[in-house]
């Protein structure tokens, strides 16, 4: 069966997965070749199967390519839920086991890799390997460790704040718990205009934010639900560190960093990365905090070759 590749710009028509009672949206393309593993790719948070169109048409003549949404997000169901890593993990788990059938690379972007390094450690039977671009996640020691702590401060605050500052905290934590607030700043951020300022803040290339970028992250902001997430995502506890996960992982590790993001310092958390897992595979990229959608050409032979030289390899040894 022949495979055709549509233009990058043009999202691949996709299909729906019951999960838990919820539609689940993702995408197919390509075919599975002997023992060479599916690709899962994983959005970050406001992001969609369509952030990654580039490396969908860019990657499935070699691989069977999966992009799905994760609940919450894209053309994915909104239902009332507590949001947060352990829900996603066990989405993604279920997806390759229901649908995927095989053991598969993940590779996640952001919020959607710390996702599939909760899988990958705690659920290795059901993947190959991991790519993280980016990823979002907390350590033990304290830093910004999530997408949505990054869209709420650019600024860390110091290490010991004064009294007043502990005060203004409080009453911005406490102001933003209620429902009130909580309406007026969804209704800002999914405005296009600000979610344009923002990607123009964190991609470095400002020639790849298009008007099909925006058009594509505010579309689910507007779905009925939408606001339910927000405030779960931005409430919900941290989940598992990742130095615990990566203490738990035994697959084979690529990171793939955009070193100009400025929500995360992308060389201070790859040396973290390399204390609990020191025989991982790492490269630093032009790109800020979407290598993939900013740099798809650099991106795809990366992991094209790090999965054929290195993954299938160790399957077939296997």
């Amino acid at each position: 069966m022949s495979v055709i590749t549509a233009p990058s710009t043009t999202p691949i028509p996709g299909q729906y997965w019951q999960w838990r009672g919820h539609k689940i949206y993702y995408v197919r393309a390509g075919k599975r070749e002997g023992k060479c593993p599916p690709l899962l790719l994983v959005h970050g948070f406001g992001a969609s199967t369509d952030h990654w169109r580039k490396n969908i048409t860019g990657l499935c003549d070699d691989f069977e390519v999966f992009a799905i949404d994760l609940l919450g997000f894209g053309r994915s169901a909104k239902p009332k839920l507590q949001y947060g890593g352990d829900l996603w993990r066990d989405q993604i788990h279920d997806f390759i086991s229901e649908v995927i059938g095989h053991k598969a690379v993940l590779a996640g972007n952001s919020l959607g890799g710390y996702a599939c390094l909760c899988v990958a450690a705690q659920h290795p039977d059901s993947v190959a390997g991991v790519v993280l671009l980016n990823s979002a996640g907390p350590f033990s020691v304290t830093q910004p460790t999530s997408e949505p702590e990054a869209l709420q401060s650019q600024i860390q605050p110091p290490k010991q704040p004064s009294a007043l500052q502990k005060l203004l905290g409080d009453g911005v934590k406490w102001m933003f718990g209620q429902p009130f607030a909580q309406f007026l700043l969804f209704q800002y951020v999914r405005q296009g205009w600000v979610i344009r300022r923002t990607l123009e803040k964190v991609y470095l290339d400002k020639t790849a934010i298009t008007d099909q970028l925006v058009a594509e992250i505010a579309r689910p902001a507007y779905d009925a639900g939408a606001l339910d997430v927000f405030v779960s995502v931005f409430s919900t506890p941290q989940g598992e560190k990742v130095d615990v996960l990566l203490k738990q992982l035994t697959c084979p590790l690529l990171l793939l960093w955009g070193e100009a993001d400025p929500w995360m310092n992308a060389r201070e958390r790859s040396q973290k990365f390399r204390l609990y897992y020191p025989q991982l595979t790492e490269h630093f990229l032009k790109a800020g905090h979407c290598p993939h959608d900013e740099v798809p050409d650099q991106v795809n032979p990366l992991l094209r070759d790090w999965v054929l030289s290195g993954i299938r390899g160790s399957i077939l040894l296997g």
